[in-house]
């Protein structure tokens, strides 16, 4: 069966829960006391300021999305500077969103060991981070409707905890005053890790293929789920620095002071299924999106044609699904968090700036829509070059280990 004969079962709906679930996962834990110690009370009206210069990046870069409808976006996107660089975007893309996934899963086992309060040997932490992404993957082969419907009820169990504890500390707890401005370098460090929290808002594009009238769907999906972030993580802040809870230094988990602060053992828990079901959503969405690439690609013959193969039954690509579970359990037992989420957020950026860039190549456009993409780029660019050496060796080195791939199926071909 070909990519083409997969059902379009992805709506507006669907879209905009992948891309949400895919940039709302470990950071809103932990970033609201990261921010609150560098900028005070100021902290919160860093989101909207950050959401604004998102949009300067997700706007051309709906429009590319809108103006270059295919299968599995980043392949199509980057086929405007021929075959082999529309192999290299998806590739790079595939590596962010696996690099992504790996890094995720070692947060998520974190959260439920502390959940559970179980101590286990790193023998059996490690079979834990095995069998969440073996549980993950088989989640999303049986079909794409259980998996948007799973989807759904997992963000309701994320925000909806977070969102009153939020509003509970708004209305109990007065908000400090703002004082005098943090200094700008304080400023910048902030919004570089607040810029982090919006990226994945792309997610849904990788699932173009199956979504129903994508020209449409994906552009107001990646605007609402800009919009989303910015309205959940500007109420978390504003909670946290209203109550300003006490809680260890280098605690990795502040959000569970704050629950603790305003409804004692009841709202640790209500923090805790929360970051269960933020960390587990935002796995369960790559899972759902990123194998699409694999797949696509497969199709036009630049990998190994096995992972075209669709499901007879559930009518998902499980081979393609396979190779990322098994990637990313390599990644996550032989890596860190830190280390494959720079490598994860550097990646995107080059997809970002390639995908405006195509967009600005293919077709006329209006003087305002250069100067756009031009700024999309740029900031793209800006991002990326916070990025260290070594995260750039690692990107170009699985770059040319994704060409050479390449080079070996379209020779076998």
């Amino acid at each position: 069966m070909s990519q083409a004969e997969l059902p379009k079962r992805v709506g507006l709906g669907g879209a905009i829960l992948i891309s949400f679930n895919g940039a709302v996962g470990a950071a809103i834990f932990a970033l609201p006391a990261t921010l609150a110690g560098d900028v005070g009370a100021w902290a919160p009206w860093l989101f909207p300021l950050a959401g604004l210069v998102v949009l300067l990046i997700a706007i051309p870069f709906a429009k590319a999305a809108a103006s270059m409808p295919g299968e599995s976006g980043p392949v199509t996107y980057g086929s405007a500077f021929g075959r082999a660089a529309g192999f290299e975007v998806g590739w790079i893309y595939y590596v962010a969103r696996v690099s992504a996934f790996a890094a995720n899963v070692h947060v998520l086992v974190d959260y439920l060991l502390r959940w559970t309060e179980v101590e286990v040997s790193p023998l059996g932490r490690s079979g834990l981070i095995l069998g969440a992404i073996l549980l993950i993957g088989w989640a999303n082969i049986v079909g794409m409707t259980r998996a948007l419907r799973l989807l759904g009820g997992m963000t309701l169990l994320k925000s909806l905890p977070l969102l009153a504890l939020a509003l509970l500390a708004l209305v109990t707890t007065p908000l400090p005053t703002l004082g005098l401005p943090p200094p700008l370098g304080a400023v910048e460090a902030s919004m570089l890790l607040v810029f982090y929290a919006f990226v994945g808002f792309e997610s849904s594009v990788a699932v173009s293929g199956e979504t129903r009238d994508s020209s449409r769907s994906l552009p107001r999906a990646l605007l609402l789920t800009v919009g989303g972030i910015v309205l959940l993580y500007l109420m978390v802040q504003l909670a946290f620095v209203a109550v300003d809870p006490a809680y260890p230094k280098g605690d990795k988990a502040p959000l569970l002071a704050l629950g603790t602060a305003l409804l004692g053992p009841l709202g640790a828990l209500m923090v805790l299924l929360a970051a269960v079901a933020s960390l587990a959503g935002n796995l369960h969405a790559n899972m759902a999106a990123t194998p699409r690439v694999s797949h696509a690609l497969a199709l036009r013959g630049d990998l190994p044609a096995w992972l075209a193969a669709v499901h007879p039954r559930f009518l998902s690509p499980h081979h393609s699904i396979f190779l990322l579970a098994a990637l990313a359990a390599i990644l996550a037992l032989t890596g860190g968090f830190v280390w494959l989420a720079v490598v994860s957020t550097l990646a995107r950026m080059v997809v970002y700036a390639v995908t405006i860039a195509a967009w600005l190549k293919l077709g006329r456009r209006s003087t305002g829509d250069v100067m756009l993409g031009a700024v999309g780029i740029a900031l793209s660019a800006l991002v990326a070059s916070q990025a260290g050496s070594t995260a750039w060796v690692t990107l170009a080195v699985l770059a040319l280990a994704g060409a050479l791939l390449f080079a070996v199926a379209r020779r076998s071909r």
